[in-house]
């Protein structure tokens, strides 16, 4: 059935040097990349100009949640009975925050501007048993509290020292402060009954605000009004435990009030105390204080976020990336050695001009006893079992695709900065919703491919499938949350605000670019398809599909395990993760690798004439997601402590969204492989005549 390679040696050769220069082209955009990371380091910019505080002007912190390295249960600040202004006010949030449940509420803490104080009183109050036992639960599961001022968040400052460089320190930054700790043996041998564990509470602060005064040669962004002003460039805590002493309770003194812990007048200074216990077997009287000393900084307030920002591990960054790279060299040089050795058979075969008539009678023989990949072209285009729902995941992974790139280039400049609280979260649902367009408009060009009669579903498919399971899984841990009244729970407004995203933006779009597709002609195929599908022979077991997907998700998830570690540990220890050049190069090097193994992968198997690579492709490439879900899993049981008990409801959320996450890397992968797949198959089967 086979003829002559369809062009000359000219031909042979042109296709030849296409390749050289295709290969060219992706070694140097590597390169690229490589060469251009330093300069793809995310850079400040702040969503608002910076805001100037005249001396003694009122500064105002507020509260936020509390968090845990230890559960993934985030809890808002007043869900504990701590120290109110008279009148609680919600601050105004984002899409971003209030999916993350990253609620901002005023305080009872004051300040002003370059005034020290000491000794402040916040309120006294009596707790009854068991709200001191909710105290003693938040402080064994190692919670700290959350504060902002000016948008900067309060942290507490630390030392970190590399184990080659004991004297070079570092200082880390932990976001807020522990609500409590356990109380050290020598200090509570002498009251406490042997083995009895006791907790302290941390209910004195010391906040330390950093300022920088207005200078015109700083930067001349800043607006001359302010010149007068003082900029925050820092927000640190020390936290301490006091069990404080009074002789009168003057409550018209507040937040004077005289106590004789604290020496007098009060200069940030202690006398002789004790810690405060937590006694969560009867009533305990908690008297919460507080210290502000202002401190003038050299730092800039465009250069405020860099201590919180702090790159001390981009050496593991280099290495993760140098390994993926040659990771891509490897699979590159496979498929190059595949794209040679069909082009040189081929030339080999059909156009050389020097064999003899009984030679070349030879070589037709044993074409038509030849197998391989030749053999299945009049199956290879045929449409395969689901060819609908796989054109639908074909339309969804390029949205998701398209999304994660835009995503990728805005945070490289800088404009999803952590100052942009929530700009992270809102931007990936929006540039989802706004890519409805290319996902309904792909979709469609494969309904047509695959000769789908019902438009109409196909493309209700596209805009509910993905959405709709990330939405079921979304609502139940949104109802895990509710139960278990954490503020991470999504409140019923924002749901309303996604369901008109979905439903108002995204659903439209969808249409509309199926609309476009299903207007254009059908992609052409090299090579008709037969009226009798042709025999599948026998397959050895590690060529079944499960084992060949196994063994294609294996190499691109190692090029990436060592950057999903960092971003798992940010999420779990609630850090900002800002690191989006190493970010992006890495996303950009998965995606090399998941387009080549799959292509390698499915070379074989229509060399072993399984012409099946439709789904197989998608789901070789897809895998990624099934060893991201189950290095999740490992992550959650190594970072869990051994000995808390294991909560069900808490797992189920990070559990959920971590399904959610694999989810997407499943369909964006699948795509990148299955489009590749597909172009290849045609570019391989328009080399040959066929008649």
């Amino acid at each position: 059935f086979f003829l002559r390679h369809r062009g000359s040696m000219r031909n042979c050769t042109s296709m030849g040097v296409l390749t050289q220069r295709l290969a060219r082209r992706v070694a140097a955009c590597v390169l690229l990349c490589a060469v251009a990371l330093p300069v793809a380091q995310a850079f400040y910019l702040p969503g608002v100009g910076p805001r100037a505080f005249t001396d003694g002007e009122e500064v105002n912190m507020k509260v936020q949640t509390l968090v845990s390295t230890e559960t993934p249960l985030v809890f808002d600040y007043y869900q504990l009975p701590f120290c109110a202004p008279e009148k609680i006010q919600d601050l105004p949030e984002n899409l971003g925050e209030a999916l993350a449940g990253d609620k901002a509420h005023t305080s009872a803490f004051k300040a002003k501007m370059k005034v020290n104080e000491y000794c402040k009183t916040l309120c006294k109050r009596k707790y009854t048993a068991q709200e001191m036992e909710e105290f003693q639960d938040f402080a064994i599961l190692d919670y700290r509290v959350n504060m902002r001022l000016d948008s900067l968040p309060l942290a507490e400052m630390n030392t970190f020292t590399y184990e080659d460089k004991p004297t070079e320190k570092v200082l880390i930054y932990d976001l807020g402060y522990p609500l409590g700790g356990h109380l050290e043996v020598s200090s509570a041998a002498a009251d406490a009954p042997k083995g009895a564990d006791q907790y302290v509470l941390n209910n004195h602060l010391r906040f330390k605000i950093l300022y920088h005064p207005f200078d015109s040669s700083d930067d001349d962004k800043f607006d001359r009004r302010d010149t007068d002003g003082n900029y925050i460039v820092g927000f640190q805590v020390v936290p301490f435990s006091i069990e404080h002493k009074y002789n009168v309770w003057d409550e018209a003194a507040m937040p004077n009030v005289k106590l004789t812990t604290c020496t007098q007048p009060p200069s940030g200074q202690f006398e002789t105390h004790n810690p405060m216990i937590i006694n969560h077997k009867e009533a305990t009287e908690v008297i919460w204080t507080y210290d502000v000393e202002w401190e003038r900084s050299t730092v800039k307030w465009g250069t405020r976020w860099d201590v919180y920002l702090q790159l001390t591990d981009d050496k593991i960054h280099w290495f993760s990336i140098i390994n993926s790279l040659v990771i891509v060299m490897f699979l590159s040089g496979i498929i190059g050695l595949i794209m040679v050795r069909i082009l040189r058979k081929d030339f080999a075969r059909y156009n050389d001009s020097s064999l003899s008539e009984e030679e070349r009678e030879e070589q037709n023989r044993e074409l038509r006893e030849e197998t391989g990949w030749k053999l299945v072209y009049g199956d290879v285009f045929r449409p395969p079992p689901m060819a609908t729902l796989l054109s639908v995941y074909a339309g969804t992974g390029c949205q998701v695709l398209i999304m994660s790139v835009l995503t990728l280039v805005f945070a490289c400049l800088g404009f999803l900065s952590p100052a942009n609280r929530g700009a992270l979260l809102s931007s990936v649902l929006f540039f989802y919703v706004l890519m409805g367009v290319p996902a309904g408009y792909v979709s469609a060009r494969f309904c047509k491919l695959v000769r789908e009669p019902n438009h109409f579903k196909a493309t209700l498919l596209t805009a509910t499938l993905f959405p709709g399971v990330c939405f079921v899984i979304f609502f139940s841990v949104n109802m895990v949350a509710w139960a278990k009244q954490s503020s991470s729970a999504v409140p019923f407004g924002t749901l309303i605000v996604l369901m008109f995203l979905w439903f108002g933006i995204s659903l439209p779009l969808i249409f509309f670019g199926s609309y476009l597709g299903f207007r254009r002609e059908v992609m052409s195929t090299p090579a008709a398809v037969s009226a009798i599908p042709r025999q599948i022979p026998p397959t050895p077991w590690w060529m079944s599909p499960a084992c060949s997907a196994m063994v294609g998700g294996l190499l691109p998830f190692g090029a990436v395990f060592v950057e999903m570690f960092f971003i798992l540990s940010s999420i779990w220890q609630h850090r900002f993760y800002y690191m989006f050049g190493f970010l992006g190069l890495v996303v950009g090097i998965l995606i090399i690798t998941v387009v080549e193994i799959t292509i390698v992968l499915a070379y074989l198997h229509l060399c072993a004439e399984d012409y099946r690579w439709w789904w197989r492709s998608f789901m070789t490439a897809g895998s990624v997601a099934f060893y991201a879900f189950m290095y999740g899993t490992y992550h959650y049981w190594a970072r869990s402590n051994p000995a808390m008990a294991f909560d069900a409801l808490a797992a189920s959320i990070y559990f959920g969204y971590m399904g959610i996450i694999s989810y997407a890397i499943f369909v964006l992968c699948g795509f990148c492989g299955f489009v590749a797949t597909f172009a290849f198959t045609r570019k391989i089967y328009g080399s040959i005549k066929i008649d």
